[in-house]
């Protein structure tokens, strides 16, 4: 039988909406939140001359932020309140570049330990006309920090 409380999805929301707002990168891409639930985030970028490297695709660089993002946010969902989260560490697999529409970032709780939390997170093309396609995977280590704002 559960005895933990289930997480109120708005309080998620706002956990997550609040924190993002704080990042100025983030903002300075456009990224926006898509969906809150716990241990999973979604998040997009919009294809831009913010995002793009030399050949108009979007940037590897870009990838790993929104991966690196929406999958520290998932970390955020399961983590004590006063807490904020930080990478440790990551790798990345770019599998395709893509120009135009957005990137969609999912990213989900492995394993929530007290110390450690990993996380993995999946890059999604979805191209104006809907059509989505993988661009990049990531596995993560996220370690719960004290809040200071």
């Amino acid at each position: 039988m559960n005895t933990m409380p289930t997480p109120d999805p708005e309080a998620l929301w706002t956990r997550v909406q609040a924190s993002l707002a704080r990042q100025g990168m983030m903002r300075h891409l456009g990224v926006r939140l898509v969906s809150v639930a716990p241990g999973e985030v979604v998040l997009a970028l919009p294809y831009g001359e913010r995002v793009t490297q030399q050949q108009g695709g979007f940037h590897g660089g870009a990838m790993g932020a929104l991966a690196d993002i929406a999958g520290g946010y998932a970390a955020l969902t399961v983590a004590p309140e006063g807490m904020e989260v930080t990478t440790v560490e990551y790798k990345i697999n770019f599998l395709a570049a893509f120009h135009d529409g957005e990137l969609q970032a999912r990213g989900r709780v492995l394993r929530a330990g007290r110390r450690i939390i990993v996380t993995a997170a999946t890059v999604e093309h979805v191209a104006p006309d809907g059509r989505r396609a993988d661009c990049a995977v990531m596995q993560q280590t996220i370690v719960p920090v004290p809040k200071t704002y």
